[in-house]
């Protein structure tokens, strides 16, 4: 008897999600679990964005304090692998600059936004043999984290249309050989995602 109730409340369960949303339901925990890669992204505004938006992505020339040495143009490039997917009208800066630089190329390249984006923390810790080698320091083994900001500006008005602040740790089960901005894609990617009002 026991067991044909199990059996109904499977079915109706199942018959209630699809086995994608079971899915991101299940990476979702593990990642709050701290056993898979996690972020958390803060929006100031809840605007939309039309999907013909002309895009422009830039970093600034900030390098995130701590022991992490990321590419200098990381944020940009992961952004733009992130949003090129939603908006097909998209450019980004070949090096970082700043700000006034940025919204100049953003002008002349005819774009509608300037995406302008900064990696605010870094912190890479012991997470392989030839690391720990180097550091041997039990306060160092642990999960990556990252925090990275976001401004997205109207070109035309200087308008700020909206501003982030995503914040990553990785998992246990992702810590061998990682760094802090091998969490940069997903969020950027779900940021995209939600400028055109989409869900996960």
């Amino acid at each position: 008897m026991r067991s044909l109730i199990l059996l109904l409340v499977f079915s109706a369960l199942a018959g209630c999600m699809s086995v994608s949303d079971l899915a991101e339901g299940t990476r979702y925990h593990l990642g709050d679990a701290g056993l898979l890669d996690h972020s958390e992204t803060r929006r100031i505004n809840n605007l939309r964005l039309q999907p013909d938006s002309f895009i422009y992505i830039a970093q600034g020339h900030f390098v995130p304090p701590g022991k992490a040495y990321p590419r200098p143009n990381v944020v940009a490039e992961e952004a733009f692998n992130g949003f090129v997917e939603y908006f097909p009208m998209i450019r980004r800066a070949k090096a970082p600059v700043g700000l006034e630089e940025a919204m100049g190329q953003a002008r002349s390249a005819g774009a509608h936004y300037l995406l302008y984006c900064r990696f605010a923390s870094a912190d890479d810790r012991i997470g392989t043999w030839e690391e720990w080698e180097d550091q041997e320091a039990l306060d160092r083994l642990g999960t990556d984290r990252g925090v990275i900001q976001l401004m997205l500006v109207e070109t035309n008005t200087r308008y700020l249309v909206d501003t982030a602040r995503i914040r990553s740790r990785g998992g246990l089960l992702t810590l061998y050989d990682a760094k802090p901005e091998d969490l940069l894609g997903p969020p950027l990617r779900d940021y995209a995602r939600s400028l055109l009002g989409l869900s996960r």
